[in-house]
């Protein structure tokens, strides 16, 4: 499917990109900037930015990876 027509990009371009930013940090954060970047690319008009999160959201690499959840811890609250 095609996600942005200003800057080419298909689905299948996201998933590729993912997957190897995956592979290259199981660790890391994937956010959209990464991507575009990750393709060599950038967001032009705007209009695919929302289609585009849908895509990357749908793709189950792009989740917060299981070593960095549970981080932040709720603050404790202060008794006065």
């Amino acid at each position: 499917m095609i996600v942005c027509h200003c800057a080419r990009i298909r689905s299948s371009d996201i998933h590729a990109a993912v997957a190897w930013m995956r592979a290259a940090d199981p660790h890391g954060l994937i956010t959209p900037g990464k991507v575009y970047r990750a393709l060599g690319k950038r967001p032009e008009c705007g209009g695919c930015v929302s289609l585009f999160v849908d895509v990357l959201r749908a793709d189950e690499n792009t989740g917060v990876p299981p070593v960095l959840r549970g981080l932040r811890s709720p603050a404790k609250r202060r008794m006065k």
